[in-house]
This record gives structure tokens, C-alpha cells and sequence, in this order.
């Protein structure tokens, strides 16, 4: 057999085996589930293409440290919780009462008035430490020394940790050049006092290194490197507009990855708009599913879904099908290739249209790309052909649009939508109950 016959037929095998080829075909919809286990005590690393890839125990460490050398960014484990004691994760606090010159008579008065510090719902850049930033060249923590191209630290933390006990501590100084992060910690007492010289380099694949103030090691969280993994289960602290923070779990995305977002859609529903992605830390987050108060049980949102771009450029439609809540932390979902690097796109650049619900009663909706054209012209035609609506929409180009189209003059029964550009045409079977 030659080299391209069996290239040939060892690709239809790991087809019709079910299997994504390594080129990146397009495959049909996979039910998955991850297990965060009870408590959420554990998160979950995990590739859209490749699935999960490694889930960890969280209550390893305390802060954690951007391995990047151009960040300044410092995390606190603000949402592992010590649910054996009825604590709370990691809280921060800034000093009120002196900077760095106060290390030596850290008063700890008034604490209770003191904000507490959380790394920011949508950045990852922006963890606890940085909550105070105003931007470059002030990291929150410390300023950056146009000189040395270090960020040094002005300003000291009172941090209480998972088992309630609490530490003073100071970020000294970040080493850019060598990638190296400087801190100290002690007692309220003075005693314990340690200095931290914490190198970066051994982890650049990661985003971050953390730090176990209770056991005084460095902890190598993260079970694979960077570019394994697209999406992060996990529980975190969101906080609302307000400036409520909440303990919530949910689903965190890594850096560079891309998400849409589309309420209100239909099974079918496959356009996703590239140009309109958010890649911030939390655009799937947590709201995908609620708690029944009559039924005592989580319940996720219908017609609810996300297009992922992952780490090669791939899209994945995201549908989540079930939550357990933290008996076992279980989540279901179905995820599905849509559209692979190297392939035809099934992108907002083109003409697509989407009707929902249907049945339809007072209200049908149309999600519409017009493509190329600026318009389009809805009509329905009942089963004997008659045109009960005939409308048409100025629209703008390459851009999704939804339409609320009234349906509730229209008698029950079936009816021919039939949605028409400068070049195209879409014709969909809705019926009508009213």
C-alpha cells in the first residue's frame, strides 16, 4: 500500500472512530462533564479540544505571583475556602496606618473598617494586590522605578489566612530583569519574620507560581503549562457592580482566550461574531446556571451558549446541560467544533439567520447577519402561500443583528419565514401559537 492510500484510509478510520484529526476537522456536538468534587475543593484545567487537563486540590497556597517578567500582578486564594472550619478563603487587607516605615509597629486597630482587597471578576492582571493601581507606573503594591525598571513597594498587608491566623505582609520589590519577586512576612508579634526571594524563571510556561505563607513553600499550582489549557472551573470571587464581593463557582478563561456570548438562542444556533470576542477573565463566569428554591436543585439557563476561540484559533460552541451544586461538584455540558483553523469559517462575515422561539406566540425573534448587504426583507406566508407580513429591515453590514417581530395578530398554525438579502436567502419552517 502506498504512502498516500494509507495516509487516506487512516484518516477515514479516525473518522469514522469518532476521533478529531490532528489537522483540526470540524466534529458534531460531545456531551463532557468535570468533577470539581465536594465543597468545589478542587478546579479543573481544561482544553476544548483535548479535555481535561489536570484538576488540582486549590488549598495549596495563599498568594500567588505573575511568572511573566513584564506583570506585577499578585493573586490572593481569595475563594478556597476551609469548609472543615467554617472559614473563608485568603482575605486581604490594605494598612491603613502607615507605609513600609511601619513595619515594625504594625497596629492592627480599626481592621474591621478596612476593605477587603480581591483579585478584580474580569483581569487577571489585576489581582488583589493591584486593587489600589492608578495605572503605570503605580502596581498598587509598588511603584515601577524608571532606573532599575523594578516595581518596589510602598505600602504593607494584613492578610488572614484559611485557618484564621493572620500575618503582616510586605511585597518589597520585583526584580524585572531577573524575574524575580521580593517579600516578607511575620506574626503580628514580630515573630516568624521571613523574607522571600521567590524566582519566576523555573515557571515562565505557567501564569502563575504560588506561595504557602502557612507552610513557607513555594507551590507549583498549575498541573500543565499555559498553552494546555483554555478554560479554568473554578470557584472565585465575583464581585458586583456595586462592589459586593460573593464567592461564586464558575468558569475562568485563560489568557487569550476569546468568548461570545448569546442568550435567548435555538439548538441550532451556530453564528459567532471573531471581532466581537471578550477576553477578560470571566465572560462565561457563573450566571449560566441558578438555585430552585422549590426543587431545592440547581438549574442551568435555557437557550444559553458560548463560542470559545481556544489556543490554535479554534471556535467551540459551549452549552452547559447540568450543575449538581457541591455535593459532588459535577458539571455537565456539550461542546462541539464548529469552526477549525485552516477551514471554512462559519463567522459573522457571511449571511446567516437564526429564528427563535419556535413555537412562536406575540414575539419571534431574528438573529440576522446580513452579510455584504445592508438589509433585509422578512416575509410569512401561511401553508396556502398567502403573505401575512412583509417587511423590510435596514441593517448594518457583517454586523448580527436581532429582530423582535411581532406575531401576535397572526392566527395559530404554520407558517414559511422567508428572509431575503441583496444576494441571499433564508426560508424557515415557525409555527405560530397564539
Amino acid at each position: 500500500m502506498n504512502n498516500k492510500l494509507y495516509a487516506f484510509v487512516a484518516l477515514l478510520a479516525t473518522i469514522f472512530a469518532g476521533v478529531v484529526p490532528a489537522m483540526g476537522q470540524k466534529s458534531g456536538p460531545v456531551t463532557d462533564s468535570i468533577f470539581m468534587g465536594p465543597g468545589y475543593n478542587n478546579e479543573v484545567y481544561y482544553s476544548m479540544t483535548n479535555g481535561s487537563q489536570g484538576v488540582v486540590n486549590r488549598k495549596q497556597w495563599d498568594i500567588a505571583f505573575r511568572a511573566n517578567r513584564r506583570s506585577a500582578s499578585i493573586l490572593t486564594n481569595d475563594a478556597a475556602n476551609n469548609n472543615t472550619i467554617g472559614l473563608t478563603g485568603v482575605e486581604l487587607f490594605t494598612y491603613q496606618n502607615a507605609d513600609t516605615s511601619g513595619w515594625a509597629t504594625f497596629d492592627t486597630t480599626g481592621l474591621y473598617t478596612w476593605k477587603n482587597m480581591v483579585n478584580s471578576t474580569t483581569d487577571w492582571e489585576t489581582g488583589a494586590f493591584c486593587q489600589n493601581q492608578k495605572g503605570h507606573p503605580d502596581y498598587g503594591w509598588g511603584k515601577y522605578n524608571t532606573a532599575t525598571h523594578d516595581v518596589v513597594g510602598d505600602s504593607l498587608y494584613l492578610i488572614k489566612l484559611r485557618d484564621g491566623s493572620f500575618r503582616k505582609l510586605w511585597i518589597k520589590r520585583k526584580y524585572s530583569s531577573e524575574n524575580i519577586f521580593e517579600f516578607r512576612y511575620a506574626n503580628l508579634n514580630g515573630s516568624g519574620d521571613t523574607t522571600v526571594m521567590l524566582d519566576c524563571n523555573p515557571f515562565a510556561a505557567k501564569n502563575f507560581v504560588g506561595y504557602s505563607i502557612t507552610t513557607n513553600q513555594v507551590i507549583d499550582f498549575e498541573p500543565v503549562a499555559s498553552a494546555q489549557w483554555d478554560i479554568l472551573f473554578a470557584k472565585y470571587i465575583y464581585t458586583y457592580p456595586d462592589g459586593t464581593p460573593y464567592p461564586v463557582t464558575g468558569v475562568l478563561s485563560n489568557y487569550g482566550i476569546k468568548v461570545n456570548k448569546f442568550e435567548h438562542v435555538a439548538p441550532d444556533f451556530r453564528m459567532f461574531n471573531v471581532a466581537a470576542m471578550d477576553s477578560t477573565r470571566s465572560p462565561i463566569g457563573w450566571e449560566w446556571k441558578s438555585f430552585n428554591n422549590t426543587t431545592f436543585a440547581y438549574q442551568v439557563v435555557d437557550s444559553l451558549a458560548y463560542f470559545v476561540q481556544d489556543q490554535g484559533g479554534n471556535i467551540h460552541k459551549l452549552v452547559f446541560k447540568a450543575f449538581t451544586g457541591s455535593s459532588t461538584g459535577r458539571i455537565v455540558f456539550e461542546k462541539e467544533m464548529i469552526s477549525a483553523t485552516g477551514i471554512e469559517e462559519t463567522a459573522v462575515s457571511d449571511f446567516n439567520a437564526v429564528i427563535y422561539p419556535n413555537p412562536a406566540s406575540e414575539v419571534m425573534n431574528l438573529i440576522i447577519n446580513p452579510g455584504a448587504s445592508g438589509f433585509a426583507v422578512v416575509s410569512m406566508n401561511d401553508i396556502s402561500g398567502r403573505a401575512v407580513r412583509n417587511q423590510r429591515y435596514d441593517l448594518q453590514a457583517d454586523v448580527l443583528s436581532t429582530l423582535r417581530i411581532p406575531v401576535s395578530g397572526i392566527p395559530s398554525g404554520v407558517y414559511m419565514v422567508r428572509i431575503q438579502t441583496a444576494s441571499r436567502t433564508f426560508s424557515r419552517k415557525v409555527i405560530v401559537n397564539n
